[in-house]
C-alpha cells in the first residue's frame, strides 16, 4: 500500500495558498500526506511590504508591467473584484475581521438541504478562531467613536461593538515568543495600531497564514512553490482521476514561461474564485470533461458598498487602529465597518468622484458636475486634503440579501459575467448612502465614491464567492457536502468558490471553517 501511495511526485498538490489552501496543507501533512502548495504570487516577509499604497509595484499585482504586489483588481461587466496574491492569499491585504455569518447564511443557498450546516460547523469555527489567532479589537479611535455616535442617532447603539480579528496584541511593538502554538510558530509582535493591515503589515502583528497553517504544515514537509500558475490538470490513466494526475504548472513572474509538471494521488483547488473557476472553465473544455455543467454559476458578492468619507479637519486622525476595528449591525440583514489604511496610504484619492446615482452614466456626470458647481469649495478641499489616509475613513457596507452571477470563458479565453439569478449587484444602495451621509456629519466630512461607481454603476467588492458551489448532484453544484469535486477522484475545491449563501459578512472565517470540516473527512494516508 505504501509503495502504492508514493508512486506519484506528490500525494497533494494543493493550488492557491489562501484560507482554504493553507488549512489543506497543513491537515494532510497532519495525515501523513506529501503536499505541494502551488501560488501565483511571491513570498513576503514582513519588510517586503509596501510603506504605503503609492508604492505600486509592491502593492498592485500587474505582471505585465512587473507589478508584483499582493492585491489584484480585475474588472468585469458587472463587478469590480479585489482578491489578494502571495504566499498567504488573501490573508495578506484583508482586514484581518472574523465575523461569525448570521443564521441566514446556513439556511439559505445551494447547500441548505445537505447539512445542518450550523450545527456541523460550529467546532470548525472554533478551530479557526483558534488557528488564526482571533482576539477582540482594544482599541477604538474616532472613526470607530462616530460609528458608535451613529448607532446611538439611529437606535442601534446595542448593535454595535470591536471587532474579533486576526491580530496579536501583546505589548506594542514589542516581540514575544510564539504565543498560539506552543512555540512551534514563529516569534509575534505586539500590534502598533498603525493601520497599515492592508497594505501588509511589516511589524509582525497581523497573523496571516504564513504565520499559522502554513508555518505548521511546512514543519511537517509540506513544500510552497510560489511565484507558478498552473494551466492544466490531466488524469493519468482511468479518465475519473482514480490514478491520479499530472499537474503542468509555469512561472508567473518570468519572462520566460517554462513549463514544467508534476504528478499528485490528489488535487485540491484552493486559488480562490479568481483563480480555481477560470481554470475549472478552461479544463471542462479540454482535459476534465466531467466537470459539471453548473461550473462558473453561483458567484455572489455580499450586495456591498465603499464609501469613503473625508473630512478636512486635521485635529482628526482617522488612520489610527486596526484596519476594520468596529462593526455596526443596522439591521438584521445589514452591516457597516469603517475601514482605514495608514497615514500616507492615500493612492485610493486618486479614484474618488462625488456620491451620485441615476439610470444611465450621463444621468450621474450631471450630478457630479451639479455637486462642483454647488460645493466647489468643499470638493476641492477634499481633493487637495493633506493626507488621504488619515482624514479618511472607507465605508465598508455589506447585506445578506442574495443575487447571483454567473462567469463564462469567451471564445479567446478571457473572463465575462452574466446575470444568474435576481438582480444584478447594484452601486447604488440608498441604505449605505443615506448611512454615509449622516456618518460624514458626524466627522465634518464629505462622502465620495469609487470612480467606477457613478461613471459606470459598477460596484466593487472584496468579497467575490461562488463558482463552484455545492449541491447534491453534479445537476446541482460543482462539489458535494464534503467538497469533494463531481465527476473525479481524489480531488476538492476548498476556497470562496464553494461558498453557496451569502455570508452577508467577511468571509475568511467560514472558508477557515468549512475547509477544516473538508479536511476532516479526508482518511489519514493508508487507511
Amino acid at each position: 500500500m505504501e509503495q502504492e501511495n508514493n508512486k506519484h511526485d506528490y500525494d497533494y498538490i494543493i493550488i492557491g495558498s489562501g484560507f482554504g489552501g493553507s488549512v489543506s496543507a497543513l491537515r494532510l501533512a497532519e495525515k501523513g500526506y506529501r503536499v505541494l502548495v502551488i501560488e501565483k504570487g511571491k513570498w513576503y516577509r514582513q519588510h517586503d511590504f509596501a510603506r504605503s499604497n503609492w508604492e505600486l509595484p509592491k502593492f498592485f499585482w500587474l505582471p505585465a508591467i512587473r507589478f508584483f504586489g499582493i492585491m489584484k483588481m480585475t474588472f468585469f461587466r458587472h463587478i469590480t473584484i479585489l482578491s489578494g496574491v502571495g504566499v498567504g492569499g488573501g490573508s495578506l491585504v484583508y482586514a484581518n475581521t472574523l465575523p461569525m455569518p448570521p443564521d441566514e447564511f446556513f439556511t439559505t443557498g445551494n447547500w441548505k438541504e445537505l447539512a445542518d450546516w450550523k450545527e456541523e460547523l460550529r467546532p470548525h469555527y472554533e478551530t479557526a478562531y483558534h488557528m488564526l489567532g482571533a482576539a477582540r479589537n482594544p482599541f477604538l479611535d474616532t472613526g470607530d467613536h462616530a460609528l458608535q455616535q451613529l448607532a446611538r442617532e439611529i437606535g442601534r447603539e446595542e448593535h454595535f461593538e470591536p471587532t474579533k480579528v486576526a491580530v496579536f496584541f501583546g505589548e506594542p511593538g514589542k516581540a514575544a515568543p510564539d504565543p498560539y502554538f506552543g512555540g512551534k510558530g514563529p516569534e509575534r509582535t505586539g500590534c502598533t495600531f498603525c493601520g497599515g493591515c492592508m497594505t501588509g503589515c511589516r511589524h509582525n502583528a497581523k497573523n496571516t497564514l504564513d504565520k499559522n497553517y502554513l508555518h505548521l504544515a511546512q514543519q511537517l514537509g509540506a513544500e510552497i512553490k510560489a511565484e507558478s500558475e498552473v494551466f492544466d490538470i490531466r488524469p493519468l490513466g482511468p479518465a475519473d482521476g482514480s490514478g491520479g494526475y499530472s499537474v503542468h504548472f509555469r512561472s508567473s513572474t518570468s519572462f520566460f514561461k517554462r513549463k514544467q509538471s508534476l504528478t499528485t494521488r490528489g488535487v485540491v483547488f484552493a486559488g480562490g474564485v479568481l483563480g480555481t473557476v477560470p481554470l475549472l472553465l478552461k479544463l471542462k473544455r479540454s482535459s476534465l470533461p466531467r466537470l459539471s455543467d453548473r461550473v462558473g454559476y453561483g458567484i455572489r458578492t455580499n450586495n456591498e458598498s465603499l464609501i469613503a468619507v473625508t473630512t478636512t479637519d486635521r485635529s482628526k486622525d482617522l488612520s489610527k487602529g486596526v484596519a476594520i476595528s468596529s462593526i455596526l449591525h443596522t439591521d438584521r440583514y445589514s452591516h457597516l465597518e469603517p475601514v482605514r489604511y495608514s497615514a500616507g496610504s492615500g493612492f485610493w484619492r486618486l479614484l474618488m468622484l462625488p456620491m451620485a446615482h441615476g439610470p444611465n452614466t450621463f444621468a450621474r456626470l450631471g450630478k457630479i458636475a451639479l455637486d462642483w458647481l454647488s460645493r466647489p469649495l468643499a470638493n476641492l478641499k477634499v481633493a487637495l486634503v493633506d493626507d488621504w489616509a488619515k482624514r479618511t475613513q472607507t465605508l465598508l457596507f455589506m447585506q445578506t440579501l442574495d443575487s447571483t452571477l454567473r462567469f463564462t470563458r469567451d471564445p479567446l479565453g478571457g473572463m465575462r459575467s452574466r446575470v444568474d439569478q435576481g438582480k444584478a449587484p447594484s452601486a447604488f444602495i440608498p441604505e449605505a448612502e443615506s448611512l454615509a451621509t449622516h456618518y460624514g456629519k458626524l466627522l465634518d466630512g464629505k462622502p465620495n465614491s469609487f470612480a467606477l461607481e457613478p461613471l459606470f454603476g459598477i460596484p466593487s467588492t472584496a468579497h467575490i464567492l461562488g463558482g463552484a458551489v455545492m449541491g447534491k448532484d453534479a445537476s446541482e453544484g460543482v462539489i458535494d457536502k464534503d467538497n469533494r469535486v463531481f465527476g473525479y477522484e481524489n480531488m476538492l475545491a476548498c476556497d470562496g468558490s464553494m461558498i453557496s449563501a451569502n455570508p452577508g459578512v467577511n468571509p475568511s472565517l467560514s472558508i477557515t471553517a468549512i475547509s477544516e470540516r473538508a479536511m476532516g473527512k479526508v482518511p489519514a494516508k493508508g487507511r
